[in-house]
C-alpha cells in the first residue's frame, strides 16, 4: 500500500479531468458492466510510465471528438479492492499497472498494458486509444 498523501496528486490528475475514480468492489462491477456505452478505465500507479505516458496519453485521447461514454479508474496500491475487481474484468490480461481498458457494452475490446505504455511517448498511447474510440464509441 502506498501513503494516501503520496498519490493523491496522481490522482487527481485523472480525476480533475473529468475521471472517476472507483474505490470498491461493487462500484467497479457496477461501472464495468453496463451493457451500451462504452467505458475507459485507467488502472494508475505510482510509477514513472504513468506519469510520463499513460495518464497524459489518455487525458489527450479523451480530446478526441469520438470518446468514451464514461471514464473510470482505480489505483493500483492503493484501492487494493477496487483494482483487484477490476483486473477479473480485464482477465485473460494478465496484472498490469499503468493500464488502460476501453469496454463497449461491458465488454473488453481494447487493452493496452504495461509493456505498450512503457517507453512510449504520451502522444503514441494517444494516437492507439483514438483509433480504438474511433473504432468503437
Amino acid at each position: 500500500m502506498y501513503p494516501v498523501e503520496l498519490t493523491i496528486p496522481m490522482a487527481k490528475d485523472l480525476t480533475n479531468f473529468g475521471f472517476t475514480s472507483l474505490t470498491s468492489s461493487d462500484a467497479v462491477n457496477e461501472a464495468l458492466s453496463k451493457e451500451e456505452g462504452t467505458t475507459l478505465l485507467v488502472v494508475n500507479s505510482v510509477c514513472g510510465c504513468a506519469a510520463a505516458n499513460a495518464r497524459p496519453g489518455a487525458k489527450m485521447a479523451i480530446q478526441n471528438e469520438k470518446k468514451p461514454d464514461n471514464l473510470f479508474t482505480v489505483f493500483a496500491g492503493v484501492d487494493r479492492e477496487a483494482t483487484a475487481t477490476a483486473r477479473e474484468h480485464l482477465l485473460p490480461y494478465p496484472p498490469s499497472s499503468p493500464s488502460i481498458a476501453l469496454f463497449k457494452d461491458g465488454k473488453l475490446v481494447h487493452f493496452l498494458e504495461r509493456h505498450h505504455i512503457e517507453g512510449r511517448s504520451a502522444e503514441i498511447i494517444a494516437q492507439n486509444l483514438v483509433m480504438a474510440f474511433d473504432r468503437y464509441c
